[in-house]
Formats: C-alpha cells, structure tokens, sequence
C-alpha cells in the first residue's frame, strides 16, 4: 500500500477524515489516522496519478487542506456546499465509488443541481435578512471595544444546520455580540465604579441611574432578555423571564437557545443545579482554544488566560512558553474527544439530541475561530469566507427554470422563500438514490480494522 499509495488516495483522504471523530480510548483510530496522515503526504507530495474512481479536479487541493489548512472540524457547512455546487457546474465529473462522498444518479443530476442553487440562494437572502436586523441591537457605533456583529452573525448562521425560520441564530449571535462588548468594556473601558454600578443593576435587573456605555449595555441585554421571552411565551406557552435574568452573567447563552429548538429544551433544564458535562466540556474547550491563540494579546491587555497561569503555578528556569502550550493543547485534545462524544453518542447526557448538536455546532464555531490563530480579532481574515457566505452569488452555469409539475400537491416539494416567490421543485422518482456520506458514518465504518 504505501508502495503505490496514490491507488488509495480517496480511501485515506476519507479514513483521515473519519478519525477527526475520535473518541477518547480509540486508540486505534490515532493508529489509523498517523498511517492516513502519513500516506496523503507522500501523495500530495507525489501528486495523484490513478486512483480507479472519478476524482474531482481539486482533489489534491482538498488533501492539501484536510492536512495544513482548516480541518472538518473548523469548516462550516455553507461554504463547503458553495465550493461543492461551483466545482460540480464546471465539471460534471462526480467522486463516484465505494469511499465516496456522494453517489448520484445522473439521470437527476440537473434537477438536483437547481435545488441545490436554490437552496443555497434562499438561505443568503435569510442570512442578509436577519444581519440587518441584528445590527440593529445598539450596539454597532458604541464607540469601543471590537465591533465583530457580522463575524458573530456569520459564525452562527454558518456553523448550524436550523430550519429557515429558527429565531436560535439571532439569539445566539446577539448573545455573542453582547458578551463581546461586555467582555471589552470590562476589560478595557469601565472604571472600577461603572463596573461596580452595571454588575449591581444586572443583579437587580434594574437600569435606573446607569448611564453611557453601562445604560447601552445594559439596555441591550435586557432588549434581547425580552425578545426571548416573548418567543418562547408564544411557541412554548411558559414564561422564562426570571430564568434567562438568573443565568445572564453566566456567559453561556446555548441553553437559553436551545428553548427554541425542535425538540425544545425542557424548561427545568435551563438552569439546573449542576450544567450537563456536554456544556461543561464545550466551556473549556472554548476557553483553550481561544487562551492557545491570544495569550500574548491578552497579556499586553493585562488579562489572565490557562497560559499565564501555568506559567505562574509552575515557575523555574525549566518552564517556558512552549511547555504551556503543549499542556494545554494536550487538555484542549482530551476534551474534544470527550466533546464529540458526548454530542454524537446517546445516554451520555441528558438532553434533547438537538440541543446536543447545537453544543457541536458552537465547538465548530470556536474552532474555525481559533484553529490555527486568532481570526476572531484579525479584520481581515474572514471577509471572504462572509462575502461567499452570505453576499457573492454562486458562479454556475445558467440552469433551466424549475418545472413546475402537475398532479397533487404531495406530488410536489413546495418551499416558501419567504421572500414573495413559492418555488416547487421536482418529485424524484423512487429509482433515485442520494447518499451524502458525513465524517462520522466513515467513522463509524472504519471500524476496528488494524492499520500497520
């Protein structure tokens, strides 16, 4: 095999993928992963030759960036479907065979090909939608601190995988717009007596005497306290004001989002005496991984992080830099394993499975953020993943319009834009078969099989 590794290419692209669902304890999926990693480096470095199946154009690209560009895990779903779509207009070749990513028919490719389009048209004229009105909270001229509403709005709608008319993605985005201002007002801006002022008047829920930057702050939290409330007063019938106000220092706003799924997360759960390991673990995953890519940000701003303080509980000569951030990496990677675990697995925690995947889909958000730097703070390094997402049109050929069929309305799949227009697309016949195989179905496929 490693003689005439570029025969198996395809085969070790998607074994490499499958072990980025590693759980802790398959110590033989790391085997498998070291074997794969090290076979599509001496391809990539080979360049492909034959692999007996019908590659895409840019698969050695794709190889490329699986081994030192952005992993599954830190690729949001939107712009692989965009890269999917464009690559499949310029060439009709598909990756066709046992390890594949999909298999079609092509006697329905057209037709699928306009419902993909259309499917990813609908969701940027959402994605435009909702961004106006998130930027609508207060808080985008406040005048300090990191104006990041688009990158949090992008992150969230990028990252989960939610009807059209879910409200979890504002939710969650002004949650996170929120906690980025009040993180930087604290840090940064506020006195000790403004901050003393603000935390007194979130603790009685009460903005009487705030002013500036504390009433801006303040009125937006209670703003989006007051929206959730009346939402989940409308879809669920039960009032959850005094819960959201207990478990707002908190930082954490999955749980709170997570109401307002399908199926919902019970109320008793949202603010239970102890949170569920899933959400403990997602926590500290965040915190590593945002502490490994700013601690020298942080330092010169005066912040506390996992780096400084390793370095302080382990003083000498003997310890550096370097060795808290592999003790930390080292952390960051157990709790992953044990994250993915927990999101994927049942009987693990507690909750709804949508819930679970919507923690999932927050550790994706964190480590597209921070994989391999701090794209989070850097005002550049997202633009062109926003503008694909949610601005630029698809570059694909020119489509035949959707044939509207006739015969019963269950005959067809009707989707409303929303947006003033009724798409009805075409009833695939029974003889069609689509199979999109994810990361996880690989690794659940691979097995226990030994790899030298």
């Amino acid at each position: 095999m490693e003689e005439d590794c570029e025969h198996f290419s395809s085969v070790m692209y998607n074994v490499y993928r499958a072990t980025d669902l590693t759980f802790p304890g398959e110590y033989e999926l790391l085997v498998a992963r070291s074997f794969a990693r090290k076979l599509l480096q001496k391809i990539s470095s080979l360049g492909i030759r034959d692999d007996a199946v019908a590659l895409v154009p840019n698969f050695h690209t794709l190889i490329e960036q699986e081994l030192v560009g952005l992993p599954w895990m830190a690729r949001l779903d939107p712009l692989d479907n965009r890269m999917w779509i464009e690559q499949k207009s310029k060439n009709s070749t598909l990756w066709s065979g046992k390890a594949s990513f999909y298999r079609l028919s092509c006697f329905h490719d057209e037709g699928l090909m306009q419902l993909a389009v259309k499917n990813y048209e609908f969701r940027q004229a959402i994605f435009k939608s909702e961004l106006e009105w998130c930027k609508g909270c207060g808080l985008t001229d406040i005048g300090f601190g990191r104006e990041k509403t688009t990158y949090c709005y992008f992150a969230v709608a990028a990252s989960c995988s939610l009807p059209h008319d879910s409200p979890v993605r504002t939710i969650i985005a002004k949650s996170a717009i929120l906690i980025t201002i009040a993180d930087d007002f604290f840090y940064l801006k506020g006195s000790v007596e403004e901050l003393e002022i603000l935390t007194d008047a979130v603790g009685r829920w009460n903005g009487k005497g705030l002013s500036s930057h504390s009433k801006t702050i303040f009125e937006a939290l209670d703003d989006l306290v007051s929206y959730m409330t009346e939402k989940h007063l409308h879809q669920q019938g039960s009032d959850i004001a005094n819960d959201l106000r207990d478990i707002v220092g908190t930082k954490h706003w999955v749980l709170p989002a997570s109401c307002f799924l399908n199926p919902n997360l019970p109320k008793a759960k949202l603010k239970p005496p102890q949170y569920e390991t899933i959400t403990k673990l997602l926590m500290v995953v965040a915190r590593l991984l945002n502490d490994t890519q700013s601690y020298q940000k942080e330092q010169e701003e005066g912040k506390f992080n996992y780096v400084s303080v390793y370095m302080k509980e382990n003083p000498g000569p003997g310890t550096d830099i370097e060795d808290a951030i592999s003790y930390m990496t080292s952390m960051l990677d157990e709790n992953r394993k044990e994250l993915l675990e927990h999101a994927l697995m049942d009987g693990l925690d507690d909750l709804p499975k949508t819930c679970k995947h919507l923690h999932l889909s927050c550790f994706k958000v964190f480590q597209m953020f921070f994989n391999s730097g701090n794209r989070f703070d850097s005002n550049t390094e997202l633009v062109h993943d926003i503008n694909n997402a949610i601005y630029i049109p698809l570059e694909v050929q020119t489509l035949k319009p959707l044939k509207l069929l006739p015969g019963p309305k269950k005959a067809n799949l009707t989707m409303n834009a929303h947006l003033g227009q009724t798409y009805k697309l075409p009833r695939v016949k029974s003889s069609f078969i689509m199979q999109w195989i994810s990361p996880k179905t690989l690794r659940d496929d691979l097995g226990k099989s030994p790899f030298p």
